[in-house]
Protein backbone atom coordinates (compact mmCIF):
# COMPACT_ATOMS: atom_id res chain seq x y z
CA UNK A 1 0.00 0.00 0.00
CA UNK A 2 2.68 2.62 1.12
CA UNK A 3 4.33 2.05 -2.43
CA UNK A 4 1.67 2.66 -4.12
CA UNK A 5 0.94 5.96 -2.43
CA UNK A 6 4.41 7.16 -2.95
CA UNK A 7 4.03 5.95 -6.96
CA UNK A 8 1.07 8.24 -6.74
CA UNK A 9 2.90 11.39 -4.86
CA UNK A 10 6.24 11.03 -7.65
CA UNK A 11 3.00 11.00 -10.16
CA UNK A 12 1.37 13.67 -8.76
CA UNK A 13 5.14 15.70 -8.55
CA UNK A 14 4.85 15.59 -11.68
CA UNK A 15 2.43 18.10 -12.79
CA UNK A 16 2.34 20.11 -10.02
CA UNK A 17 4.35 23.80 -9.89
CA UNK A 18 8.12 23.76 -9.18
CA UNK A 19 10.65 26.40 -8.55
CA UNK A 20 14.54 27.19 -8.46
CA UNK A 21 17.09 28.05 -5.85
CA UNK A 22 18.79 30.81 -7.60
CA UNK A 23 21.74 30.48 -6.02
CA UNK A 24 21.98 26.87 -6.11
CA UNK A 25 20.20 25.82 -9.05
CA UNK A 26 18.09 22.84 -6.79
CA UNK A 27 14.54 22.25 -8.00
CA UNK A 28 11.68 22.85 -5.41
CA UNK A 29 8.34 21.30 -5.28
CA UNK A 30 5.87 24.69 -4.79
CA UNK A 31 2.20 24.82 -4.07
CA UNK A 32 2.16 27.88 -2.54
CA UNK A 33 2.50 31.62 -4.44
CA UNK A 34 4.93 34.00 -3.16
CA UNK A 35 2.02 36.14 -2.32
CA UNK A 36 0.51 33.74 -0.28
CA UNK A 37 4.14 32.78 1.06
CA UNK A 38 4.41 36.28 2.20
CA UNK A 39 1.08 37.35 3.71
CA UNK A 40 1.53 33.86 6.15
CA UNK A 41 5.00 35.44 7.18
CA UNK A 42 3.68 38.79 7.51
CA UNK A 43 0.97 37.57 9.99
CA UNK A 44 2.42 35.37 11.64
CA UNK A 45 5.15 38.38 12.55
CA UNK A 46 2.57 40.16 13.52
CA UNK A 47 1.75 38.00 16.29
CA UNK A 48 4.70 37.43 17.68
CA UNK A 49 5.84 41.13 18.02
CA UNK A 50 2.21 41.28 20.20
CA UNK A 51 3.22 38.15 21.99
CA UNK A 52 7.44 38.46 22.65
CA UNK A 53 9.19 41.83 24.10
CA UNK A 54 10.51 44.18 21.58
CA UNK A 55 14.02 45.28 22.80
CA UNK A 56 14.03 48.70 23.48
CA UNK A 57 18.14 48.40 23.67
CA UNK A 58 19.40 51.00 21.00
CA UNK A 59 22.88 49.57 20.67
CA UNK A 60 21.10 45.95 20.14
CA UNK A 61 18.56 47.78 18.15
CA UNK A 62 21.66 49.32 15.98
CA UNK A 63 23.88 46.26 15.21
CA UNK A 64 20.71 44.79 14.21
CA UNK A 65 19.61 47.23 11.69
CA UNK A 66 22.78 47.85 10.32
CA UNK A 67 23.80 44.06 9.81
CA UNK A 68 20.55 43.62 8.31
CA UNK A 69 20.08 45.89 5.88
CA UNK A 70 23.77 44.99 4.54
CA UNK A 71 23.11 41.55 3.95
CA UNK A 72 19.43 42.10 2.62
CA UNK A 73 21.30 44.51 0.01
CA UNK A 74 23.55 41.67 -0.41
CA UNK A 75 21.06 39.39 -1.79
CA UNK A 76 21.50 40.98 -5.31
CA UNK A 77 17.62 40.20 -6.42
CA UNK A 78 14.06 40.99 -5.20
CA UNK A 79 12.51 38.75 -2.81
CA UNK A 80 9.08 38.85 -4.10
CA UNK A 81 6.75 41.07 -1.35
CA UNK A 82 9.20 41.65 0.94
CA UNK A 83 8.60 45.03 3.13
CA UNK A 84 12.24 44.38 5.11
CA UNK A 85 11.87 44.82 9.24
CA UNK A 86 14.44 43.72 11.52
CA UNK A 87 13.35 43.72 15.15
CA UNK A 88 15.09 42.36 18.24
CA UNK A 89 13.28 40.78 20.93
CA UNK A 90 13.99 40.77 24.63
CA UNK A 91 14.58 37.28 25.42
CA UNK A 92 17.41 34.84 26.78
CA UNK A 93 16.48 32.24 23.88
CA UNK A 94 19.52 32.15 21.49
CA UNK A 95 17.87 32.43 18.39
CA UNK A 96 17.09 34.55 15.31
CA UNK A 97 14.30 33.50 12.50
CA UNK A 98 13.30 35.37 8.72
CA UNK A 99 10.12 34.99 8.02
CA UNK A 100 8.66 35.47 4.13
CA UNK A 101 8.10 39.37 3.42
CA UNK A 102 11.21 40.36 5.00
CA UNK A 103 10.35 40.26 8.47
CA UNK A 104 13.63 39.15 10.50
CA UNK A 105 13.35 38.94 14.34
CA UNK A 106 16.60 38.46 16.94
CA UNK A 107 16.64 37.40 20.35
CA UNK A 108 19.03 38.97 22.87
CA UNK A 109 20.05 35.68 23.89
CA UNK A 110 22.03 35.88 20.50
CA UNK A 111 23.47 39.14 20.44
CA UNK A 112 24.78 38.46 23.80
CA UNK A 113 26.43 35.19 22.39
CA UNK A 114 27.35 36.65 18.86
CA UNK A 115 30.56 38.29 19.36
CA UNK A 116 30.80 40.68 16.46
CA UNK A 117 29.05 41.96 13.28
CA UNK A 118 30.77 39.24 11.91
CA UNK A 119 29.16 36.19 14.00
CA UNK A 120 25.67 37.93 14.02
CA UNK A 121 25.86 38.18 10.12
CA UNK A 122 26.23 34.82 9.70
CA UNK A 123 23.22 33.73 11.77
CA UNK A 124 20.88 36.46 9.85
CA UNK A 125 22.68 35.51 6.45
CA UNK A 126 21.30 32.11 7.24
CA UNK A 127 17.82 32.62 8.28
CA UNK A 128 17.44 35.44 5.16
CA UNK A 129 18.67 32.37 2.65
CA UNK A 130 16.01 30.28 4.25
CA UNK A 131 13.06 33.17 2.70
CA UNK A 132 14.79 33.80 -0.18
CA UNK A 133 15.21 30.24 -1.26
CA UNK A 134 11.44 29.92 -0.03
CA UNK A 135 12.28 27.01 2.49
CA UNK A 136 8.36 27.61 4.45
CA UNK A 137 6.71 27.29 1.19
CA UNK A 138 8.88 24.21 0.16
CA UNK A 139 8.05 22.62 3.51
CA UNK A 140 4.06 23.74 3.16
CA UNK A 141 3.88 22.63 -0.24
CA UNK A 142 5.48 19.20 0.79
CA UNK A 143 2.63 18.83 3.38
CA UNK A 144 -0.08 19.22 1.50
CA UNK A 145 1.55 16.95 -1.05
CA UNK A 146 1.70 13.91 1.79
CA UNK A 147 -1.66 14.73 2.95
CA UNK A 148 -3.16 14.53 -0.36
CA UNK A 149 -1.35 11.17 -0.45
CA UNK A 150 -3.24 9.89 2.84
CA UNK A 151 -6.44 11.04 1.83
CA UNK A 152 -6.09 8.85 -1.19
CA UNK A 153 -4.85 5.98 0.91
CA UNK A 154 -7.96 6.02 3.34
CA UNK A 155 -10.22 6.40 0.02
CA UNK A 156 -8.55 3.50 -1.64
CA UNK A 157 -8.52 1.07 1.98
CA UNK A 158 -12.50 2.13 2.21
CA UNK A 159 -13.31 0.95 -1.16
CA UNK A 160 -11.29 -2.20 -0.39
CA UNK A 161 -12.80 -2.30 2.50
CA UNK A 162 -9.92 -2.94 4.59
CA UNK A 163 -9.76 -3.48 8.16
CA UNK A 164 -9.95 -0.64 10.09
CA UNK A 165 -7.35 -1.90 12.64
CA UNK A 166 -5.12 -2.42 9.30
CA UNK A 167 -5.73 0.78 8.30
CA UNK A 168 -4.51 2.27 11.33
CA UNK A 169 -1.49 0.77 11.27
CA UNK A 170 -1.20 1.73 7.49
CA UNK A 171 -1.58 5.02 8.07
CA UNK A 172 0.85 4.86 10.92
CA UNK A 173 3.30 3.53 8.89
CA UNK A 174 3.17 5.90 6.06
CA UNK A 175 3.34 9.01 8.91
CA UNK A 176 7.01 7.46 9.93
CA UNK A 177 8.02 6.65 5.96
CA UNK A 178 6.70 10.56 5.28
CA UNK A 179 8.41 12.02 8.21
CA UNK A 180 11.94 9.87 8.18
CA UNK A 181 11.84 9.50 4.51
CA UNK A 182 11.05 13.05 3.00
CA UNK A 183 10.33 15.61 5.38
CA UNK A 184 13.26 15.73 8.19
CA UNK A 185 15.25 14.90 5.24
CA UNK A 186 14.24 17.55 3.29
CA UNK A 187 14.35 19.98 6.83
CA UNK A 188 18.52 19.20 7.40
CA UNK A 189 18.85 19.69 3.43
CA UNK A 190 17.24 23.55 3.84
CA UNK A 191 19.50 23.76 6.99
CA UNK A 192 22.65 22.96 5.23
CA UNK A 193 21.64 25.18 1.91
CA UNK A 194 20.79 28.07 4.12
CA UNK A 195 24.12 27.78 5.21
CA UNK A 196 25.77 28.06 2.13
CA UNK A 197 23.53 30.65 0.88
CA UNK A 198 23.74 32.73 4.28
CA UNK A 199 27.74 32.61 3.98
CA UNK A 200 27.57 33.99 0.44
CA UNK A 201 25.30 36.90 1.53
CA UNK A 202 27.36 37.64 4.42
CA UNK A 203 30.33 37.82 2.43
CA UNK A 204 29.20 40.18 -0.07
CA UNK A 205 28.05 42.40 2.73
CA UNK A 206 31.05 42.91 4.17
CA UNK A 207 31.44 40.42 6.85
CA UNK A 208 34.07 37.58 7.25
CA UNK A 209 32.49 34.34 6.67
CA UNK A 210 35.23 32.28 9.26
CA UNK A 211 32.87 34.09 11.96
CA UNK A 212 30.03 31.67 11.16
CA UNK A 213 32.58 28.78 12.16
CA UNK A 214 33.72 30.84 15.29
CA UNK A 215 30.13 31.18 16.32
CA UNK A 216 28.92 27.73 15.80
CA UNK A 217 31.57 26.42 17.87
CA UNK A 218 30.52 28.28 20.20
CA UNK A 219 26.82 27.11 20.12
CA UNK A 220 28.50 23.72 20.32
CA UNK A 221 30.38 24.87 23.47
CA UNK A 222 26.75 25.81 24.36
CA UNK A 223 25.36 22.64 24.94
CA UNK A 224 22.68 22.37 22.27
CA UNK A 225 23.52 18.87 21.93
CA UNK A 226 22.72 17.68 25.34
CA UNK A 227 19.37 15.43 25.03
CA UNK A 228 18.68 15.75 21.18
CA UNK A 229 17.57 13.06 19.30
CA UNK A 230 19.85 11.07 16.51
CA UNK A 231 20.80 13.08 13.50
CA UNK A 232 18.37 11.38 11.42
CA UNK A 233 15.37 12.14 13.88
CA UNK A 234 16.26 16.16 14.03
CA UNK A 235 14.95 18.69 11.69
CA UNK A 236 19.24 19.83 11.48
CA UNK A 237 22.46 18.65 11.29
CA UNK A 238 24.48 18.02 14.03
CA UNK A 239 26.51 21.01 15.25
CA UNK A 240 29.43 19.15 14.14
CA UNK A 241 28.50 18.77 10.92
CA UNK A 242 27.67 21.88 10.35
CA UNK A 243 30.79 23.56 11.67
CA UNK A 244 32.86 21.06 9.18
CA UNK A 245 30.52 22.03 6.71
CA UNK A 246 31.48 25.48 6.97
CA UNK A 247 34.52 25.35 7.81
CA UNK A 248 35.21 24.08 4.18
CA UNK A 249 32.59 26.54 2.07
CA UNK A 250 34.08 29.87 4.12
CA UNK A 251 37.19 29.95 2.38
CA UNK A 252 35.60 30.10 -1.14
CA UNK A 253 33.60 33.34 -0.03
CA UNK A 254 37.23 35.25 1.01
CA UNK A 255 37.30 37.08 -2.53
CA UNK A 256 33.52 38.04 -2.19
CA UNK A 257 33.92 39.39 1.47
CA UNK A 258 37.24 41.07 0.75
CA UNK A 259 35.86 43.01 -2.50
CA UNK A 260 32.44 43.71 -0.38
CA UNK A 261 34.17 44.88 2.73
CA UNK A 262 35.96 47.91 0.94
CA UNK A 263 32.59 49.13 0.25
CA UNK A 264 31.73 49.81 3.88
CA UNK A 265 34.80 50.78 5.28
Amino acid sequence: MIPRILACLIVIVAFVGCSTVPETGRRQVMLVSPSEEAQMGLSAFDQIKKEEKVSQDPAANAQVQRVGKRIAQSVGRDIPNARWEFVVFDSPQVNAFALPGGKVGVYTGLLKLAGSDDELAAVMGHEIAHVSSRHGAERTSQNYLISGGAALAQIGMEVQNVDPAKRTAIMSAYGIAANLGALLPYSRLHETEADRIGLRFAAGAGYDPRAAVSFWKKMAANGRNQGKPPVWMSTHPSDEQRIRNLEELAPKYMAIYEQARQKYQ
